[in-house]
Formats: structure tokens, C-alpha cells, sequence
């Protein structure tokens, strides 16, 4: 039987807190969460961003329980005033479920953002990490309560450069940027369940990948990589609502367990329904995501202490 929205367990009484839910897979994702009864919590880049997704949201779920909120990932200052406002208006241990669902994809050229990082690598990886190391003392230390964060299929292309981390000796948009920021993404969410279990928390850690979707990601997409797109994303790809649904089980579903990685079934996992993927070697590599993990806590400053 494939799995689908309209499996999604109630989600009454959950709190949700996911970025990158004004656009894409993460707007549908919101809506579904919201459609099953979940208090959403939707920060954007903008006011009018976090508005409009949350007006197109109550205009089939007219019951929704949504806020919006400022956060841009590619700044450590926006996650923090984020936090901070997460803990002023839900204080104590108030969130049931963080989606780290946010990113930018393919900059055709290098830009760095106000605190000196390589954008993608920024707002995919170093945003999330510290987001999620911020939030942790407000989530739910009960079962249930889960952090998903969203990898992609070409971490199978990607390698963490310790030497090139922030591509200032190279830059590639495609194959090397963001393929590594989602390969650190992957690797993130396997150590965080590691050391979620060493401290023996009921907090549960699942990453999970669209396959290929057609969504706003690809509008960076120039010469060959456009041309291309436009031709085969109709054969290949699948809708943004569909590329929701993989994320959507690890972040419902019974079956998501702890540390498993989730992305569609069809060929390739370029589209279909939610099924266990293939992990990349590098993301088995325990060494490898200590050293990374490392390497985020200095760049952003944020201590990241699992506690039980």
C-alpha cells in the first residue's frame, strides 16, 4: 500500500516549527500538517512571504492555527532573534516537531552572506545546524517529538572539503556547493540521531529527500542546466506535492524510525511514494560527521550539547 497524505496521523495538539513552508514541498508540507490539525509555525524571509503562504493555507483549511515569522538561514543573527521569539511567544518545551526543510539551490555565481559564508553552504547547512542546536532546549524531550531535516538526491555527487568548505578555492553551483551542503545536511541528521541515542532521548532525528520535484529551487538554473530542466523535468520529475511526501512520513509516521532516511520509490528515488533510500558512504562515515559537526559548532558560534 503506498503511503499518502491522507495517512497522516491527527496532528491535534502538535506544535510544528518548519522552514521554507511559504514555497515548494514545504508549502505543501505546512498544509498538510495544518489540514491534520497541527499548530503551524511558519517563518519565511519576509512578512508578506510568511502572509500570503498562510493565506493560500486558510483558504483550503480555514481552521488553520498558523504563525508567520522572519527567519533567513543564511543569517546566524535571524536564527537567533527567531529563537528568541520562539521563546517569548511558546516558552518551555513547547515544540513537537522541527522540519528543516529550507534551502537554496545551484547560485550560478559565489555570494557570501553577512556573516562571510559561501550562501548555499550557509543556508543549507550552517542556518539548520545552529537553528536546530537553538531550538533543541524548546522541543518536546517525549516520544514523538522529531527533528526532520531534508537532504537531496545528489549527496550521492557531493564531499565535505574540509579545504574548500565555503568554495573559496572552487565553486561549483550545482555538483559541488550545494551538493555538499545536502551531503552535511544528510550527515547532520545521522549524528544528531547518534548522539540523541547515546543520551538516551526520546527525541527522534529522520532525514528524508523529495527525489526530483519541480519547484522554485531550479530558478537559479542557467545555460545547459536550464535547457536541460526544461526539457526533462516533465519526464523525471515529479509535483512539489508529491516531493512533500517523503518528508511529511518521516515527520508523521509510525514507521519513520529514529535515524532512518526516507525519499520516493520509483526509479532511481526520483519520484514516487515514501521508501527507505540509499544512504551515500560518506554519510555512514562516523569520523567524518564527528569532524563535521565540529567544524559547524565553531563556524556558528552554537554550542550543540544533546542532553537525555
Amino acid at each position: 500500500m503506498k503511503w499518502t497524505a491522507s495517512n497522516i496521523p491527527s496532528q491535534s495538539g502538535r506544535r510544528v516549527v518548519i522552514t521554507g513552508g511559504n514555497s515548494g514541498i514545504g508549502f505543501h508540507a505546512a498544509l498538510e500538517l495544518a489540514r491534520s490539525g497541527a499548530e503551524v509555525i511558519l517563518p519565511a524571509r519576509s512578512e508578506a512571504k510568511a502572509e500570503d503562504a498562510i493565506r493560500w493555507i486558510r483558504a483550503e483549511v480555514p481552521q488553520a492555527k498558523l504563525t508567520p515569522a522572519l527567519l533567513d538561514l543564511s543569517s546566524l543573527g535571524s536564527v537567533r532573534r527567531f529563537v528568541d521569539m520562539i521563546g517569548d511567544r511558546f516558552p518551555g518545551e513547547s515544540i513537537d516537531l522541527l522540519i528543516n526543510n529550507a534551502g537554496v539551490m545551484a547560485l550560478p555565481q559565489r555570494e557570501l552572506t553577512e556573516d562571510g559564508f559561501e550562501r548555499q553552504f550557509a543556508t543549507n547547512f550552517l542556518g539548520p545546524f545552529a537553528l536546530t542546536a537553538l531550538l533543541f532546549p524548546r522541543l518536546k524531550p517525549t516520544n514523538g517529538t522529531r527533528i526532520v531535516t531534508l537532504a537531496s538526491l545528489i549527496a550521492h555527487e557531493g564531499r565535505i572539503d574540509f579545504d574548500n568548505l565555503q568554495s573559496e578555492r572552487k565553486y561549483a553551483p550545482l555538483y559541488g556547493a550545494y551538493a555538499q551542503s545536502k551531503l552535511a545536511d544528510l550527515i547532520f541528521a545521522l549524528e544528531l540521531q547518534r548522539r540523541l541515542s547515546r543520551a538516551g532521548s526520546p527525541i527522534a532525528s529522520i532525514a528524508a529527500h523529495p527525489g526530483i520535484a519541480a519547484t522554485n529551487l531550479m530558478a537559479h538554473f542557467t545555460g545547459l542546466y536550464k535547457l536541460l530542466g526544461r526539457f526533462l523535468t516533465p519526464l523525471i520529475a515529479q509535483s512539489a506535492q508529491q516531493g512533500a511526501l517523503p518528508e511529511l512520513f518521516a515527520a508523521t509516521s509510525p514507521e519513520a524510525a529514529p535515524g532512518s532516511y526516507c525519499g520516493p520509490d520509483g526509479a532511481r528515488e526520483r519520484k514516487g511514494f515514501p521508501a527507505p533510500a540509499k544512504l551515500p558512504a560518506a554519510a555512514k562515515d562516523e569520523a567524518l560527521a564527528s569532524r563535521l559537526w565540529e567544524t559547524a559548532e565553531r563556524l556558528t558560534g552554537t554550542r550543540f550539547e544533546v542532553a537525555g
